[in-house]
């Protein structure tokens, strides 16, 4: 399935960030929306803010143009405010992306548990993101930190504990 893109990324003027408050408000929206769904549906979790520039999501070739590094960067403190993007250094060059929050993931992690009987059981976390059970699931092939934030997530709720085993960590859901 091939990502659809939204009309105003065919719109020369989307790739200027507008002077007027309200249309800025509603463009840096769009925005913060295109990225997540962008990453979202291509699975990524990090970025690199000077590979962002040429990523299609920020550079559209059609129309010959690019959002400008001043204004990705608009877009990634937007991102951060609204809790979906962590900054991994403080020259603010890669990040973390969170199409979906770590109580989100953990919410759909549990529902997955419970409608498959397996409240009390025990998973490595490799079983739980990768394993044959989980295959056709949306947190199948969740990146471990994220996986880790959402089952803490869930140990905060008092539904998982996170657990240490022999070969690594796993987690005990209640």
């Amino acid at each position: 399935m091939s990502f659809e893109w939204p009309w105003q990324y065919n719109f020369p003027p989307f790739f200027t960030l507008q002077p007027n408050a309200d249309t800025r408000q509603k463009q840096l929206a769009a925005w913060c929306s295109l990225a997540l769904s962008y990453c979202r549906h291509h699975k990524l979790y990090t970025l690199d803010v000077m590979e962002a520039q040429e990523s299609p999501v920020f550079n559209n070739k059609k129309i010959e143009r690019k959002l400008s590094m001043e204004a990705i960067q608009v877009v990634f403190e937007q991102l951060s405010k609204k809790g979906n993007l962590e900054w991994l250094d403080k020259n603010k060059s890669r990040c973390l992306v969170m199409w979906r929050r770590p109580e989100e993931w953990g919410k759909l992690i549990y529902q997955w548990v419970s409608k498959n009987g397996m409240v009390n059981s025990v998973f490595t976390l490799y079983e739980l993101a990768n394993g044959d059970d989980t295959e056709g699931e949306e947190f199948h092939s969740l990146e471990e930190w994220m996986l880790l934030r959402s089952l803490q997530a869930l140990q905060t709720d008092g539904k998982a504990e996170i657990i240490t085993m022999d070969d690594g960590k796993g987690v005990k859901f209640f």
